[in-house]
């Protein structure tokens, strides 16, 4: 595993305090405020290539941080100085501001790829200056839960807006993902693909 990404439940398990500053590879919203545990952005290397990662936490409807998009101008500048492959995940709910930080970055990094809503959208393009751009990537888990968690508790909680405990969904299982290909001179994007898989197979790429 080369790189983790987090969100806004970076926090749920007090055990992350315990290895979240030593982990390189893990990387949490870098618009938490100055002092906050752990780094915002990391960089792997594959092969001869340098990835820089980016993570952000969007504001609208998610707790108030600091400004995605001026944490992402001053990242993006300092990462531009050591490789020209950059990656923003951008962690939020609202589709809008997904899209403006779409555009926001178009022609400035490789991919800004949406995370946080575990629904995958058929959105995937490459923008005109070439940042590939997916609004959400998907999830990873219990395909018939929701949201990955056991559905008899969540509809409950629409139902009686009572309290109660989410539980991990069990049984089938599906994988959304994107693939994208950059270009080597550049840095920018040539093509993104949806990736789809369940234990049947893969259902679209």
């Amino acid at each position: 595993m080369h790189g983790i990404t987090m969100g806004n439940h970076t926090w749920d398990q007090k055990e992350i305090f315990d290895f979240i500053d030593k982990e390189e590879r893990m990387v949490r919203p870098a618009n938490f405020p100055a002092g906050t545990p752990g780094r915002g952005y990391t960089y792997i290397k594959v092969k001869d290539a340098e990835l820089a990662i980016i993570n952000l936490q969007g504001r609208t409807f998610l707790p108030p941080l600091d400004c995605p998009f001026e944490k992402a101008n001053e990242l993006v500048e300092q990462a531009k100085k050591r490789t020209k492959y950059v990656l923003v995940d951008f962690h939020a709910e609202a589709t809008s501001e997904k899209l403006a930080m779409g555009w926001h970055l178009d022609g400035k990094v490789s991919a800004v790829v949406g995370t946080h809503t575990h629904v995958q959208t058929n959105d995937e393009r490459v923008l005109p200056q070439g940042t590939a751009y997916v609004t959400d990537v998907g999830m990873v888990g219990p395909r018939d839960g929701i949201l990955g968690m056991e559905r008899v508790a969540v509809m409950q909680k629409f139902k009686t807006q009572l309290p109660v405990r989410f539980v991990v969904d069990e049984g089938k299982w599906h994988f959304h993902a994107v693939c994208i290909d950059l270009d080597t001179a550049t840095g920018l994007g040539k093509k993104i693909q949806l990736i789809r898989m369940d234990e049947d197979g893969v259902l679209f790429e």
